[in-house]
Formats: C-alpha cells, structure tokens, sequence
C-alpha cells in the first residue's frame, strides 16, 4: 500500500494555517480590487475538490489503498480553499464566498475510465503548481504572495504522490491492465502538454465532466465570472507560451521517465502512443 507512506511523508511538510502564514504582514496599499477579486474565484474553484473526490471514490471502488488517499488530497485541496476565504475574511470580507456559490460547483461528473482521470489530475496538479507559482510573482501584497507559494508547493506534491500511483499501475501483474493504463497515460499527456495549441485552459476545472448538463459542465461555468480564468492566465499572471512550455516539458519529463522512454516533445509521445494502440489492438 502507498496510503500509509504518503500521509506520513505529507504529514512531515504539513503547515499550519495559524502560525505558518505572515498574517500580521499584510498591506492593504498593495492588493488592488482585481487582485482580490481572483482570490475570490481561486477560493471557490479549489472547493471543487468535493466533486472531484466524489468522483474519485466512486471510480475506484475497488481500489482501497487509492481511495484511502483521497482523504489526505481532499483534506489538503479543501485548506486550500479555506486559506484563501481567510484571507478574504480577515481583509476583504466583502468577497468571501457565499454557501451558495460554494456549492454550486458541487455537482456530480460523469463516470470516467479510472486511469484517464488519475493522468488527468497527475497533469492538472502539474499546471497548478505553475499557476500558483505565477500567480505569487503576479500579486503585490505580501501575505497572499506566501499563501500562492505554500498552496504552489501542495500541488507540487499531490503531483508526486498521483505519479506514485500511476506508477503502481504499470507493475499490476496482469499485463492487459499495465498496457491500458500505459495507454492511458499515454493518450492524456498527449492532450495536457498541447496546451499551448488550444483556445482553453487545459485543466480539470475547465473541462466538461457532465454531458447532461452540458455546455454548464464545467467547474469554471459555475462560478459567479464563468471567462474569469482566461482574463487570469493571460492579462493578468501572465501565462504564456514560457510557461506553458515549462508545464509541457515538466509532463513529458515524468512520462518519460514513467514509460522509460525519452520524450523530448509532444509528438514523441504521440508517436508511442500510436505504437501501443497497435500492440494492444491485436490482444
């Protein structure tokens, strides 16, 4: 079982929300409207974690040890969102999230191959991380700068402990399993390190999960400013085509070194990709 290495190795690096964030630091000269205004929509899209981990222990019954982690990630994404209510609540509390528009992100996901999703978040954790990073040398004011890099460095680990998983999932020792979720890594990092040739941001907020609801199946459709994630990325932390560079090369490095194979671009991983959907065609 992973579960039992991972809550311990994540319960050593722990902070605490009381003494390890520079409250008494704050400057209300250096957080513009705008700025406090993301922390807002950051706040309730972290608090979709409730659906996701729905979604995650609906997924994989039968995989205890996964699940068993869950309660780790849940409880680490929903500080997330809590920190940043906070910090609304101690200095803009006119922002603070509603119930209400908390809420409205809860709504259920389609189901979904297990190994897809995990892939899906392995990468979106992955691009988070670079957010957050970015979006701590976006802000002016001190106190949220250090809460976007401490969340930063969660995603950062979340990332490891999902690739731990995926991992697992290659060594199961029937072979067909090991070779659909090869190929199902395969196929999602196609997707997430092509970011830069789509018109969206490619993370699992941002993508349909319900086709009856659809096109309001998104967690970002839900917020109070469904197109504020676009405005965010490119007018605002400045995400650009560095970046998201930084993201792809960050994805084709760990399946790299997951398949034991060099990726040095997307179309490398393309390419084997196709050549397992060959081998596995025939069986």
């Amino acid at each position: 079982m992973l579960y039992p290495e991972l809550f311990k190795s994540m319960e050593a690096v722990r902070w605490n929300m009381g003494t390890d964030i520079p409250w008494d630091e704050y400057d209300a000269s250096k957080l513009t409207d705008d700025q406090a205004y993301t922390i807002k929509m950051n706040a309730i899209t972290e608090w979709a974690a409730l659906p996701a981990t729905e979604m995650f222990l609906r997924d994989n019954r039968d995989d205890s040890d996964f699940c068993a982690f869950m309660s780790v990630w849940f409880f680490e994404e929903q500080k997330h969102s809590l920190a940043l209510i906070e910090y609304l609540r101690r200095f803009r509390p006119e922002l603070v999230p509603t119930e209400e528009e908390l809420h409205k992100v809860r709504f259920e996901f389609d189901p979904a191959p297990a190994m897809e999703t995990l892939m899906l978040h392995f990468c979106g954790e992955v691009r988070l991380n670079h957010w957050y990073r970015r979006a701590a040398d976006w802000h002016t004011e001190p106190v949220i700068k250090a809460i976007y890099k401490i969340i930063a460095q969660d995603e950062a680990r979340h990332a490891g402990a999902y690739l731990r998983y995926m991992k697992r999932a290659l060594m199961n020792q029937r072979q067909d399993l090991g070779k659909s979720a090869r190929l199902a890594f395969a196929k999602i990092g196609v997707l997430m390190a092509s970011a830069h040739r789509t018109p969206q941001a490619l993370h699992p907020t941002n993508l349909h999960v319900n086709k009856d609801m659809y096109p309001e199946d998104t967690v970002q459709s839900k917020l109070p400013s469904p197109g504020w994630l676009e405005n965010w990325l490119d007018n605002q932390i400045q995400f650009d085509k560095e970046w998201e560079g930084k993201v792809s090369s960050r994805i084709l490095h760990n399946m790299s070194l997951l398949m034991e194979t060099s990726f040095a671009t997307v179309q490398d991983l393309n390419r084997y990709r196709k050549t397992l959907i060959k081998d596995i065609a025939p069986a």
